[in-house]
């Protein structure tokens, strides 16, 4: 494994992969740390996540920097990942007793009940653009919940994986319950079918996530899937505009371009084209790109070489088949994997800005005739994370975003974001399973029904 920053495209720091030895001693550790953790009480466990969430926030600047120069994020939008994964962790411990307590349920028995029991090992393979937190929000109730956890995390963040490793470990949590293992696809497959490992959760592409649903189907392992997204953001005729397209855009250059639930298509009706795209010129070319450390910056550098001229590839694309570039659309001349805020405009189906998810700073927009057809191109895609509607009317977007709008999280008038009081997840190519709120701790333990006559 290797660490390169994307900002200065130098190397920060070689890691040797594990062995299979070393992963099958692992997986055996894991599992006899496990056997013990689940005879503990909630009680001991909000502890330890209480300790994980006051380690987090005492060296959230060092933790911050790693994110940055690994993955080239604004620094401060590392410490305020930093400070969501602490809020994760007092949220778990605050709630997750409640959660798992045993539900009572009136049948003909003389007692009958829910009980929610740890299912054992989960394997984590996780990603590089939340490199902390995308790791917290399984981890904290997944623990809570008494499970032990082996994690897989991208190649390119390898200190980022150490350091998180270490905050459990500084926590009391016991030595073994939560494993950083560097190692390969083909390694990943294997731990997959081991049979102490009881389940599987991935974030990542749509593609990783079918690898992982067939290794984990045929081994009748439960996973949870958090994939891609192009999420809609509908501007409908009655919107603040303004606010529309602050929000938008500061949804679309967050984590310098790189989420899954960023607004991807910009879907505005006709009458508001004009209007719409000018502003969006000014707010989008008002984004500073350049030194993530630098607090001054809005846009870091996309995390690897690759990763750019796979966007710029989707732009030019794009281009030639008739979508216009306003803003953006070029490589700039300079050290690191920059790709500046670029705005494509005519952008009709077929289009990779149509048809693809565009993981990067650009904008696609779409013009539409009426409400009907702004649904129905919001709705004419493969995934299905998130989206929003903007509108004056809150009442009846509200309706819309229920009932017309096919994604897992819909939100009026604000920009998606997981939240830990809110499950999070996908329908269609963007997963299945949720994360967060009571929904997420409960996806990784037996279900388990008592009854007594």
């Amino acid at each position: 494994m290797q660490a390169i920053n994307p900002a200065t495209e130098e190397s920060l720091k070689e890691y040797p992969n594990h062995t299979n030895e070393q992963i099958a001693k692992s997986i055996e550790d894991a599992h006899q740390a496990f056997t013990k953790w689940r005879k503990t009480s909630f009680a001991e466990r909000t502890e330890l996540l209480k300790n994980a969430s006051e380690i987090l926030l005492e060296s959230k600047d060092r933790f911050a920097k790693t994110i940055t120069e690994e993955m080239g994020k604004p620094l401060k939008e590392s410490v305020a990942e930093i400070e969501k994964c602490a809020w994760v962790c007092d949220y778990y411990a605050d709630n997750g007793g409640n959660f798992l307590s045993n539900e009572l349920i009136e049948t003909d028995a003389s007692k009958s009940y829910v009980s929610y029991q740890p299912l054992g090992i989960v394997f984590a393979i996780m990603p590089w653009n939340y490199p902390f937190w995308q790791i917290f929000r399984f981890a904290a109730p997944g623990l809570m919940a008494g499970n032990a956890v082996l994690m897989k995390h991208a190649p390119n963040v390898p200190g980022c994986a150490e350091a998180i490793e270490s905050v459990f470990l500084k926590a009391g949590f016991p030595k073994d319950l939560f494993i950083n293992l560097f190692i390969t696809n083909e390694q990943a497959s294997d731990v997959i079918k081991h049979t102490d490992v009881k389940a599987v959760t991935l974030t990542g592409s749509t593609r990783a996530g079918r690898a992982v649903a067939e290794q984990a189907g045929a081994n009748l392992k439960k996973c949870v899937l958090e994939l891609g997204g192009s999420d809609p953001y509908i501007i409908l005729e009655d919107a603040d505009l303004d606010m529309a397209v602050e929000t938008t855009t500061a949804s679309r250059l967050k984590n310098n371009g790189q989420s899954c639930i960023s607004a991807k298509r910009f879907i505005v009706p006709k009458s508001l084209e004009e209007a719409f795209n000018k502003k969006l010129i000014e707010t989008m070319s008002s984004y500073r790109y350049g030194n993530p450390l630098d607090d001054a910056t809005d846009l870091g550098p996309m995390v690897g070489k690759k990763y750019r001229e796979q966007l710029h590839d989707q732009v030019m694309r794009s281009v030639d088949a008739g979508a216009n570039c306003i803003l953006g659309g070029e490589i700039p001349n300079m050290k690191g994997y920059f790709y500046p805020p670029t705005i494509l405009t005519n952008v009709k189906k077929g289009m990779p800005a149509y048809e693809e998810e565009l993981f990067g700073p650009v904008a696609s927009v779409i013009v539409v005739i009426d409400e009907d057809e702004a649904f129905k191109v919001a709705n004419d895609t493969s995934f299905g994370l998130g989206g929003a509607i903007f509108s004056k009317d809150v009442r009846r977007a509200e309706e819309l975003a229920a009932n017309k709008l096919e994604a897992g999280s819909c939100f009026v008038n604000a920009m998606v974001q997981s939240d830990p009081r809110l499950p999070f997840g996908g329908i269609n190519e963007s997963g299945f399973g949720r994360e967060l709120s009571h929904h997420g701790i409960r996806e990784f333990t037996n279900i388990k029904t008592v009854f007594i006559k």
